[in-house]
């Protein structure tokens, strides 16, 4: 899944219990983290990791691919929901993508 697919899932009224039961993630741990495949691209593949694994790490390397931590998913939520309010409703799921993207390698 990639960043646009992932806000593609959530815009359009998939739930956070729902994601985690198809990823086959804790819905229980302390945080996800939303990881990107390095080196970054916009369009890259996304993996999404609990703490208790990642142990917070910036980069995480899985099965021999490294990938970077971009946000975790209570900032994600919260750049949806902020998505809907009267201000930003208008985004494009592209635009939001973009946002988020050059947040994460550049601010975060």
């Amino acid at each position: 899944m990639k960043l646009l697919e992932l806000i593609d899932f959530f815009r359009g009224g998939g739930s956070f219990k729902e994601f985690c039961l198809l990823q086959s993630l804790n819905e229980g741990s302390e945080v996800i983290e939303i990881f990107m495949e390095i080196p970054l691209n916009i369009d890259n593949k996304l993996r999404y990791f609990e703490i208790e694994q990642t142990g917070g790490r910036t980069e995480y390397t899985d099965n021999g691919i490294k990938y970077y931590n971009l946000f975790d998913f209570y900032y994600f939520l919260d750049a949806i929901e902020e998505a809907h309010n009267h201000q930003n409703r208008f985004l494009s799921n592209e635009e939001l993508a973009k946002l988020l993207y050059n947040y994460a390698i550049n601010d975060a």
